[in-house]
């Protein structure tokens, strides 16, 4: 049976309507957005590896972990102010994308809860949509920390 059979004359029409006043999206300037957002956060965390291997004698090896945790304090300090929210809104995915939207989806839902309290509000629902993130995170470094134990057990490595 077509498709176009199931639907009486009137929901065509509604159809037709909906199709006419939707939205266009402007698919490429979103993505041109993304782009310049995502690589200015990017930029930035460069800038502060840089900053950390000048000034605080870091290695290449070991300037990650303080950039990534500097990157996400920075973000959720930008959300605490309402700046990371409007960034959010020009950027789409390019901020969302980045370690930065770790520290955004964090400190938002513990914003969103304050008024609840602090343990039950704050801390009660603050991992509520990064504790995925976590989880799976942690999970995959397990399993690949597993797999390369066998690899070098049985000298592969």
């Amino acid at each position: 049976m077509n498709k176009d059979n199931q639907f009486s004359p009137t929901q065509k029409q509604y159809q037709e309507l909906e199709q006419k006043l939707e939205t266009k999206r402007p698919v490429l300037k979103n993505c041109i957005r993304a782009f310049l957002v995502g690589g200015f956060i990017c930029i930035i965390g460069q800038a502060i590896s840089y900053t950390y291997m000048y000034f605080f004698n870091f290695t290449e090896l070991t300037v990650g972990h303080p950039t990534v945790a500097t990157m996400i304090f920075i973000s959720m300090l930008l959300t605490g102010f309402g700046v990371y929210d409007r960034l959010a809104q020009f950027a789409g995915a390019g901020s969302a994308v980045p370690v930065t939207g770790f520290g955004n989806a964090v400190i938002s839902a513990a914003i969103e809860h304050r008024t609840e309290g602090f343990v039950l509000g704050v801390g009660g629902n603050m991992f509520k949509m990064a504790g995925s993130v976590i989880l799976f995170g942690v999970f995959s470094a397990f399993i690949v920390g597993l797999i390369k134990t066998i690899l070098i057990q049985w000298g592969g490595l």
